[in-house]
């Protein structure tokens, strides 16, 4: 992690996105049509958004303005280009490079047609590569490996508060799903996002 004299480091998120690389170099061609854990989603989609929020994200920490940062994704179903392949594994490096640098947490930057604070957007990113990371993984039958540290800021960030409602919908995340106190990090943290620790393709 890059540090500047007299300023707090930036975010780090190598070990999430090394995670996706991993992932999206086992993703055989014929599961490109499964089912995610995302209804709206197949896999195909699910890594046409990983690839636009990779862009989108990029461009929020370098306070760049335009259509990567100012479209919802909800706006269109995502497209994955025949590139994919050799088009993500840069872009995540440009990713995390960006997000290394601590001007990405000053002031305010823009991301899906939301203006929010740079450190915000950096806490959403990261947390994006985690539960989509699971959401590939579960999907195409890998396994899920996350870091302690990005698992710890996922289960703050998708923690409710008081005034969260989950049940529109214009939720990003749906209600949490009940799982035991005890259960693994990783669970508590999907099944914070609304999603049932216990998915399967076919369910």
């Amino acid at each position: 992690m890059e540090t500047h004299k007299g300023t707090a480091p930036g975010i780090d998120l190598e070990p999430a996105a090394r995670q996706i690389r991993e992932l999206t170099d086992s993703v055989d061609d014929r599961q490109l049509t499964g089912p995610t854990p995302c209804p709206d989603y197949s896999v195909r989609e699910l890594l046409g958004h990983l690839l636009g929020l990779t862009v989108a994200f990029r461009d929020a920490a370098l306070k760049k303005s335009g259509p990567t940062t100012d479209t919802s994704p909800d706006s269109a179903l995502p497209v994955l280009p025949a590139d994919w392949r050799t088009a993500l594994p840069p872009l995540l490096d440009e990713l995390v490079s960006a997000w290394r640098s601590p001007a990405a947490l000053e002031g305010m930057t823009r991301a899906g047609g939301v203006d929010l604070p740079g450190r915000v957007a950096g806490a959403v990113v990261r947390n994006e590569l985690v539960v989509h990371g699971w959401d590939l993984a579960r999907s195409t039958g890998q396994e899920f490996r996350a870091e302690e540290a990005c698992l710890r800021s996922s289960e703050v960030m998708l923690t409710p508060g008081d005034d969260d409602d989950r049940s529109g919908p214009g939720a990003i995340f749906g209600p949490p799903v009940p799982v035991p106190a005890d259960a693994p990090l990783v669970d508590r943290v999907i099944a914070l996002s609304g999603r049932r620790p216990d998915w399967q393709p076919g369910d």
